[in-house]
């Protein structure tokens, strides 16, 4: 294990973008956070002193296009998984997020731009020791044809495959390893996509107001609609490897773990995550 101490941010830094969903502009600011904090949002547009919400596994109550995490008195901040990869990559533990809306903004539609903004604000080292989570035996968890699987690794690791019924993105797999690969030269840039009929869908669902090339990769019969192409001839798989990361990060701690991923997807990561934490045998928490 290395960098062993807890981390946050230098300096507050903050930006403005639109939501995927609502379409509405979100002003989103960054602080530093004292030692053992975690990752933490706060509502700054809701009426209440109860408006923090803690960005944990059980806080999710959602998966539907994105993960929605929520307080006891229903405050919620849905669409957070790419900020939160950006800052599971920035090696960040300590971070209060203010934010004006319900809704992440979509920025680009990968975790880039955050991470580029927590990486301007500067990270400083904490006088605490960092918190990982720590696979000790495998465990499985298998649904239908989709499955995650864990089994121990002294940093973390990732398998991942997907199939999609489409000839534009088919089957294809991925291995990301910490100790080999870059977040940010391999991963960070991979945009959210999606098909080209789904869209009017979500018109109709009054979502994906914010939408557009600019911040999604749309697929049709004929390919790839966005002119510029895609970033990574890959792109489609590290976006979902790019979510993997930052559901998984909802665990509240670094997890060191060989992963082998099938199918991913928001609620498949995060009822992972209930399963992993009713087999305490399978793990232990340094510290």
């Amino acid at each position: 294990m290395t960098n062993t101490h807890q981390k946050t941010i230098a300096n507050a830094i903050g930006c403005s973008s639109i939501a995927l969903h609502s379409g509405k502009n979100v002003n989103l600011k960054f602080l530093p956070a004292p030692i053992n904090s975690g990752i933490l949002f706060k509502r700054t547009d809701v009426n209440t002193t109860k408006n923090i919400i803690d960005a944990k596994f059980n806080s999710v109550t959602t998966t539907n296009l994105g993960t929605t995490i929520a307080n006891e008195q229903k405050v919620a901040v849905s669409t957070i998984e790419h900020l939160m990869s950006a800052i599971w990559a920035s090696n960040i533990d300590n971070l209060l997020i203010e934010i004006d809306h319900q809704e992440v903004p979509i920025m680009d539609g990968s975790a880039s731009p955050f991470l580029f903004l927590l990486q301007c604000a500067g990270i400083v080292t904490q006088e605490a020791q960092k918190k990982y989570l720590i696979i000790n035996q495998p465990i499985d968890f298998v649904q239908d044809s989709k499955f995650i699987k864990a089994k121990p690794s002294n940093n973390f690791k990732l398998a991942l495959t997907i199939d999609f019924n489409n000839p534009h993105i088919a089957h294809n797999q991925l291995v990301f390893d910490t100790n080999q690969h870059s977040f940010k030269d391999n991963i960070a840039k991979a945009r959210t996509f999606c098909f080209k009929h789904e869209i009017e869908q979500m018109h109709q669902m009054n979502l994906a107001k914010g939408g557009s090339l600019e911040n999604a990769i749309v697929i049709d019969d004929n390919g790839i609609v966005n002119q510029d192409g895609l970033r990574y001839p890959n792109e489609f798989i590290k976006h979902k490897a790019l979510d993997f990361i930052g559901d998984i990060f909802l665990s509240g701690y670094y997890v060191l773990a060989d992963f082998t991923a099938h199918k991913t997807g928001h609620t498949l990561n995060n009822q992972f995550l209930h399963y992993l934490f009713s087999k305490p045998d399978c793990f232990y928490l340094s510290n």
